[in-house]
């Protein structure tokens, strides 16, 4: 008995001792970054972790910059963040329940199509869209709006999935009080659909916030103040090559101040997420 307590013991100290290097290993680049970004930046790259020296120079200095404009690139991707929540949030929402809720003919065969279609990385068409852009005068941040929303459709599986979940006895009984199906999807699948749409709008405004492909490509002709802000702190680093040292802790607050929205954002966003889970799932 008390050799079988012990092995529980030593079982459970390892899982914990397991757990604790992980949240270390997890943790220790996010407080290094944190840390830099307050270090004074005297001798090129920053190689202690706690600072010698605080300041918010750096911070100041990201923002200050008339030739790398910080903050009409944290603008210029904020509202194409925006836009895709809202425009992405609302096809897939409308596509998930057309597909989940209605019969209509090569329904089937469109799934299997958006299926395969889905299974392609996006960045194997970039090639393709920079030059259908440029052919139209579009290699732009419009024309970066366009692309983020444009595959937006695909999106629908997940949604579907969840949708047909939901008994479609309730439509039916909606129906039978003379309920059109607008007044269905909008007075009883968007309630119910909360999780999926809280979901999905993160991950529509986390996609053009963080990338960096798809700028890169398209904008790449584009003026200095028309970037997206990972593009933009990119071509900061590299279009600095001798003064790259001087501008790493610049840089470094830059990334600190692009992941504060979506550490936010997540954060409000959580508790709406797993309450609507909790009650999705007593519903369906």
């Amino acid at each position: 008995m008390h050799s079988y307590k012990r092995q529980q013991r030593l079982s459970l100290s390892l899982r914990y001792l397991l757990l604790i290097a992980l949240v270390i290993v997890w943790i220790f680049p996010i407080a290094w970054i944190i840390m830099t970004s307050f270090s004074v930046n005297l001798s090129g790259f920053v190689s202690t972790f706690i600072p010698k020296q605080w300041t918010l120079s750096n911070y100041a200095k990201i923002f200050n910059n008339k030739l790398y404009p910080f903050g009409s690139w944290v603008l210029n991707t904020f509202v194409i963040a925006v836009i895709c929540a809202v425009v992405n949030t609302f096809t897939t929402t409308v596509m998930s329940y057309s597909l989940s809720r209605l019969r209509f003919k090569l329904r089937k065969p469109f799934l299997q199509f958006a299926l395969v279609l889905g299974m392609f990385p996006g960045f194997m068409s970039m090639i393709a869209l920079y030059y259908m852009l440029k052919a139209i005068g579009m290699t732009n941040l419009a024309g970066l709006t366009l692309v983020y929303i444009g595959g937006a459709g695909l999106g629908f599986y997940v949604m579907k999935g969840f949708l047909d979940t939901v008994p479609k006895s309730l439509d039916e009984a909606a129906e039978l009080d003379g309920a059109t199906k607008w007044q269905i999807f909008t007075h009883i699948i968007l309630p119910m659909d909360r999780p999926m749409i809280i979901y999905t709008s993160l991950t529509a405004f986390m996609g053009p916030w963080t990338d960096f492909i798809f700028p890169s490509i398209i904008l790449s002709t584009d003026s200095p103040k028309n970037k997206t802000v990972a593009y933009g702190l990119y071509n900061m680093m590299s279009n600095t090559k001798g003064l790259s040292s001087q501008y790493f802790t610049a840089f470094v607050a830059g990334c600190v101040i692009i992941a504060v929205p979506i550490t936010i954002l997540f954060i409000v966003l959580q508790r709406y997420y797993v309450n609507g889970i909790t009650a999705g799932a007593d519903k369906g």
